[in-house]
């Protein structure tokens, strides 16, 4: 059962093997170093770090917004796919919210697996189903105006 803290803005996600998943959408900045540090496990040999960051191509900000309920669960549903499909030992998803700049972490996945191949296929396969279905949706503002960004439903 899923489990939810007052003074952390963490969803832990409850799965069959390994530390649980670490499930979180937030404001705050992302510390990928910790994430790792919690990923070094007895049995994990490889971890795969993806960080999705706002890019400069004409972007001056993005500002994201969530389904907050339905995002969590979606992302838990994932990483137990994820965990189950490919082996995975541990998986957290940090997605943030809010207006962000240009270089600042949007997405962060980190997943230890036993061996390389199912840490990195594992890691591509929770992206793109973030991508796919997820409630969180991100508009860009550029200096001649701003628009939504459409998903990949498809």
């Amino acid at each position: 059962m899923a489990t939810r803290s007052r003074s952390s803005p963490r969803f832990r996600a409850g799965s069959a093997g390994g530390r649980n998943a670490m499930i979180s959408i937030r404001t705050e900045d992302i510390d990928i170093g910790e994430l790792i540090g919690e990923a070094r496990q007895r049995g994990v040999g490889a971890i795969v770090v993806f960080d999705g960051i706002v890019r400069d191509d004409d972007i001056r900000e993005m500002e994201l917004e969530a389904y907050r309920d339905v995002a969590e669960k979606e992302l838990g549903r994932i990483a137990g796919d994820a965990k189950e499909k490919f082996g995975l030992l541990t998986v957290d998803i940090v997605h943030r919210v809010g207006r962000l700049s240009v270089g600042e972490n949007i997405l962060v996945t980190v997943v230890g697996a036993a061996h390389r191949r199912e840490a990195y296929e594992g890691s591509r396969f929770i992206i793109e189903e973030i991508k796919a279905g997820v409630p969180i949706w991100k508009k860009e503002i550029r200096k001649d105006g701003s628009s939504w960004v459409e998903g990949d439903r498809g």
